[in-house]
């Protein structure tokens, strides 16, 4: 690969050494409707990574270069081809529990007082805003039942929302490897999942019903509209606004004070944090986890 300094590379030179003619100009392309599409702001040091990763979607079509690629991508017949290539680039990690602090947060802090008024017939809401395939959005709803073992009997939903299509129907699916379920507590386990029919590979668990009526699955773009009407008492929203330029992550942020609930939840990413106009929105209430400041919404 060439070595990456601004201004090192005309429009035409060839970035990456493979099978594909692949350009800066093709690179800038690419970059610039991800940012457009996605706010992921992509550096021309990704350049390998993007490269490996459409160099497939390529080979799928038949296309010789990524000149030919990015003619695509940006017609209007390439429209499913763009949200292939946007799904292609976007970074899908994820596990049960990851950054456990935020659920032992949730689970003593959070939940208790919310589902107290879910036994009283209130309305509890919860987002999961970049629920890949599902593992947060279940772990979620696993504290919640955790607590309240009944809770798909009240009004008790989570909200995971994805940009990437697949993913959100990966989490709808609800089906996961052994593997992937190693950090789910024994007890929960056994409890809110089964096994799925055997097949050749790994043995398989999916998430049994009253798990997966705590939980509905929308393919959601956060720097697109945002449909929903109501408010949310918590949002999770973790490991991906770290992917935007400044400006953009500033605007998300903003964009979560109005639809939390008065004294509402965040939960961020351990890299991330909030700055600028929107931190006078949140106040901190734990590792990477603030609640909305009173009257800061508007």
């Amino acid at each position: 690969m060439s070595v990456n300094r601004p201004g090192a590379h005309s429009n035409d030179e060839r970035l990456v050494d493979g099978e594909f003619l692949f350009t800066l100009g093709d690179f800038r392309t690419i970059a610039a409707m991800l940012h457009g599409d996605a706010g992921i702001a992509l550096l021309e040091s990704k350049a390998t990574l993007v490269y490996s990763r459409l160099a497939k979607r390529l080979r799928i079509l038949g296309i010789e270069s990524f000149r030919d690629y990015c003619a695509l991508v940006v017609s209007a017949e390439g429209a499913d081809e763009r949200v292939r290539m946007l799904a292609a680039l976007t970074t899908n990690v994820t596990r049960f529990f990851r950054e456990p602090h935020h659920f032992e947060h949730l689970k003593t802090k959070v939940l208790p007082p919310l589902l107290d008024a879910a036994r009283r017939g209130e309305r509890v809401r919860l987002w999961s805003a970049a629920c890949s395939s599902g593992q947060e959005p279940y772990s979620m709803a696993l504290t919640i039942l955790s607590l309240m073992p009944d809770a798909a009997n009240y009004d008790v939903k989570i909200l995971a929302s994805d940009i990437d299509p697949n993913m959100v129907a990966s989490g709808a699916a609800g089906v996961y490897g052994a593997a992937a379920l190693e950090p789910v507590p024994q007890s929960l386990r056994d409890r809110w999942f089964a096994a799925a029919p055997q097949g050749r590979g790994e043995a398989q668990w999916c998430v049994r019903p009253e798990l997966k009526a705590l939980v509905s699955f929308r393919e959601l773009n956060l720097i697109g509209d945002w449909p929903m009407k109501g408010t949310f008492q918590a949002i999770f929203c973790r490991n991906v606004v770290i992917y935007f330029d400044d400006e953009t992550q500033a605007r998300v942020w903003s964009r979560f004070a109005p639809k939390l609930c008065a004294g509402g939840s965040l939960f961020i990413g351990h890299s991330e944090r909030i700055a600028g106009p929107a931190a006078t929105l949140f106040q901190p209430t734990g590792i990477t986890s603030y609640s909305l400041r009173s009257g800061g919404v508007r």
